[in-house]
């Protein structure tokens, strides 16, 4: 073996094999068989050119010159290995689930965070399942109930809105959203039907057109296509860059919340406590 090369592989299996003296319970730490161990021993010594155990029937002895060599080998070798792990944990990424009608909230959140904290990293999943299952992820944003030991990010709280453009000169009664596609969010207009039963006069639904997400039902009100309700959270930025307009002051809640599970502490990758800190701040 080339003395250029460090057998670090090897190095390990010293350290290991000197805190056991024996080879069967160093390859079980090791999870390599007792002859890889062996070998890996026998690779280090070549390299070193002397032994660094004696072996007898009972098991193994550090020589003079292993248990020399030890402490010099042991110590750095446990600081890179704390080094490699502390940039693992900076560098992981942290797996996270959401509905699309949460999107809206969501991504400005974490464009913040990246550049709040640049070395962590989120991979975002987009689904319209809303279980409470976290699956293969890490942390996943729920809509609906409130599951126990979750984190409350908001309520839902619907309002009407409808593009700039489509504003009358004259402030806006109820009754005017007749005049109006009205668009869903859901298929069974239940949204619209909440808002509405609030109010004190009837309207007719005249034209609908019927979405699978509020997001789309907003992205549709956006380009000026009708009315839709939607959450105050959900459309504060658009409601702050005057992308949407919401005529009237009343608001319902639906009784859902849109809520945060995350893995228990033991099983959480690196910086999964920063990342749900961030989420969850009011």
């Amino acid at each position: 073996m080339s003395r250029r090369t460090l057998p670090l592989n090897a190095i390990h299996a010293f350290i290991v094999t000197a805190r056991h003296l024996n080879l069967t319970r160093a390859a079980g730490e090791l999870c390599i068989t007792q002859g890889a161990v062996s070998r890996k021993i026998a690779s280090l010594e070549n390299w070193l050119g002397f032994a660094l155990f004696d072996r007898h029937a009972r098991g193994l002895t550090l020589t003079a010159q292993g248990a020399s060599l030890l402490p010099a080998m042991k110590t750095p070798f446990e600081q890179m290995m704390q080094a490699a792990e502390q940039a693992s944990k900076t560098h992981g990424v942290i797996r996270l689930k959401a509905p699309t009608c949460a999107m809206r909230w969501l991504v400005p959140k974490l464009v913040a965070l990246e550049q709040a904290q640049p070395d962590l990293h989120v991979s975002l999943t987009s689904t319209v399942d809303h279980s409470t299952q976290l699956d293969n992820h890490d942390v996943a944003i729920l809509y609906g109930s409130q599951p126990a030991g979750s984190c409350r990010l908001f309520d839902e709280e619907l309002t009407p809105v409808i593009a700039a453009s489509l504003q009358p000169e004259k402030p806006m009664a109820v009754s005017d959203l007749s005049g109006f596609t009205f668009l869903h969010p859901t298929a069974d207009g239940r949204d619209w039907q909440l808002w509405l039963s609030q109010q004190p006069s009837a309207v007719l639904l005249k034209r609908n057109q019927h979405f699978d997400t509020m997001d789309l039902a907003i992205s549709a009100a956006i380009q000026g296509f009708g009315v839709t309700v939607a959450d105050v959270t959900l459309i504060a930025a658009d409601l702050a860059m005057k992308r949407l307009i919401a005529p009237f002051s009343e608001t319902v809640k639906t009784g859902a919340v849109y809520s945060l599970i995350q893995r228990p502490p033991e099983e959480a990758p690196p910086q999964l406590a920063a990342l749900v800190a961030w989420l969850c701040q009011r």
